[in-house]
């Protein structure tokens, strides 16, 4: 499969190995240091983009991508602002896209145990539920997309909340997050529902970059050839 990288930091290089060990070639680089373009050969080459800069850039990326209907998987967050106008163009312009906040196999899982634990806990009184997210300095987003996708599930399926709001809140219906930036951690997510006779956890840690990387990988190899709007419960057969 050819690949179009969008994005050449620590991430981009640990797909681009990733994907090479797989048996997959590389036809084109764009990265703010590359001189590979989304207007040339190599770009409208590929059969999948994998697109991980930043919130800034990433909206304007997609755009590129779409002008020369190549498929995206889509790996950075904080740009959810712009999902409506994303989905429209897909809707619309018969694109390819697939969407996750995390490419983690084990935390797409995560995921999956995160929503229901929440509907578990409807049966029991006197809990109230919170999480803290610990990712490196370089993260640019406050809370991650993946704290995010695990408020949601949370507020969907728990009726002790119907919001989320970051740090603190006077709300009782507010879900609160902490996010932690620090050293080079990949990525800490940990939920507690906490009483005053005990306290249920739930925790996901990353050890590296790789897994996210190869779910990205992963991604790809499942979006070529297909169109429409993906994610990851299509890709693990989730739901």
């Amino acid at each position: 499969m050819k690949i179009a990288l969008i994005g050449y930091g620590k991430m981009g290089k640990e797909i681009e190995k990733i994907a090479l060990e797989r048996g997959h070639e590389i036809v084109c680089r764009i990265d703010i240091n590359s001189p590979d373009t989304f207007d040339s050969d190599a770009f409208r080459s590929a059969q999948v983009a994998i697109e991980f800069t930043t919130p800034e850039a990433a909206y304007h990326n997609f755009l590129n991508c779409f002008k020369y209907h190549v498929p995206v998987v889509a790996g950075t967050t904080g740009w959810l602002d712009k999902m409506d106008d994303i989905r429209q163009c897909v809707a619309g312009e018969n694109q390819t896209f697939f969407y996750a906040s995390n490419y983690s196999l084990g935390v797409n899982i995560f995921f999956a145990i995160n929503k229901q634990l929440a509907k578990l806990m409807n049966r029991a009184d006197g809990y109230d539920v919170s999480m803290v997210e610990v990712h490196h300095t370089q993260k640019l987003d406050a809370p991650s997309g993946t704290a995010i996708t695990l408020a949601e599930g949370i507020i969907d399926n728990y009726n002790g909340k119907s919001a989320w709001a970051l740090e603190s809140s006077d709300k009782k219906e507010d879900l609160v997050i902490k996010a932690v930036r620090e050293g080079q951690v990949p990525g800490i997510h940990t939920i507690t529902y906490d009483s005053e006779v005990d306290e249920i956890m739930i925790h996901h840690s990353a050890k590296s970059r790789k897994g996210f990387a190869l779910g990205a990988v992963l991604a790809a190899e499942f979006t070529a050839g297909k169109k429409g709007w993906l994610g990851m419960n299509d890709l693990l057969c989730l739901e």
